[in-house]
């Protein structure tokens, strides 16, 4: 029976991107943070001490898995091998979210590091619910559908990104995860409000809020171009965005993502404590 509450056992509370060098620290000292996110991919294997260590810590923090390799909006079919290994890992471990990306990565047998775009048409939705319906039948619960950071725009595209989403999560009853920092990110390199897309997204359907930093550069006309990094703090318009949804949306698990250039665990929990401070504003 497909777990259709899944996502809702996350704490409205802080989280952060788990790496095993803090370890020790999150055991000791995990300060504002009350849940840990994995990328599913790194947890596939059957033994050894990143299991062990995943064991220990999901006995004492609520846990979300979090896919980057399915290639969700892929022409092909879904990977038989890889949905194996993700509802294995799921099976045992029994997180509290499990959440993929509205993008491509794989094309015929080859599999591209990046997390690629595609158009928001007809034909692209019906693929993209049709991998998710099979995806959730397969894990027996109810994923989390991501929106992406941006760096172009389709001219084929029919649907605006939140009334896309929102139609995917009507047809699947899959739920939503809204990267605040990505939300910036695009509208910031396409020029449009990112308040008024918070305005516009299904809100309701949300069952995480991501928040990560992102780099500084121009594009080829001089432009403001900004990359989704998650290699530094974020910064302080994000944070802004965040009290503006959380406003609307009322309170949500956040996570902190800082995957490249990692910090230092007191740099990583004072992100948290200040996701926590940002909640605590927000009337339950």
């Amino acid at each position: 029976m497909l777990d259709t509450a899944a996502h809702d056992r996350l704490p409205a509370a802080p989280g952060v991107g788990y790496k095993p060098q803090h370890f020790a620290q999150i055991t000791a000292e995990p300060g504002s943070v009350k849940w840990l996110e994995i990328h599913a991919e790194n947890y596939m294997g059957d033994g050894g001490r990143p299991i062990a260590q995943l064991r220990h810590l999901s006995e004492r923090f609520a846990m979300s898995v979090h896919g980057v390799g399915l290639s969700i909006g892929g022409e092909g079919a879904l990977d038989a091998d890889h949905l194996a290994r993700l509802k294995h890992l799921v099976g045992w471990l029994n997180p509290a979210s499990f959440s993929e990306h509205l993008a491509w990565s794989t094309h015929d047998s080859h599999f591209y590091n990046d997390l690629l775009p595609l158009p928001y048409t007809d034909t692209s939705l019906q693929r993209i619910c049709d991998h998710i319906d099979e995806l959730q039948d397969t894990i027996g619960r109810r994923m989390l559908l991501e929106n992406p950071s941006s760096y172009l725009a389709f001219a084929e595209s029919t649907w605006s990104e939140p009334e896309f989403l929102a139609e995917i999560s009507r047809r699947t009853g899959c739920g939503l995860l809204l990267d605040v920092n990505n939300v910036f990110v695009s509208a910031t390199n396409l020029d449009f409000s990112p308040q008024g897309y918070i305005d516009a997204f299904p809100l309701d359907k949300v069952g995480e809020i991501h928040l990560g930093g992102h780099d500084e550069d121009e594009d080829d006309h001089g432009r403001p171009l900004l990359i989704d990094s998650h290699g530094r703090e974020v910064v302080d318009p994000v944070w802004a965005l965040l009290d503006y949804t959380l406003a609307k949306s009322g309170p949500k698990p956040v996570l902190i993502e800082w995957d490249n250039d990692v910090p230092d665990w007191p740099v990583l929990e004072a992100e948290a404590a200040r996701a926590a401070t940002a909640l605590e504003r927000v009337p339950a």
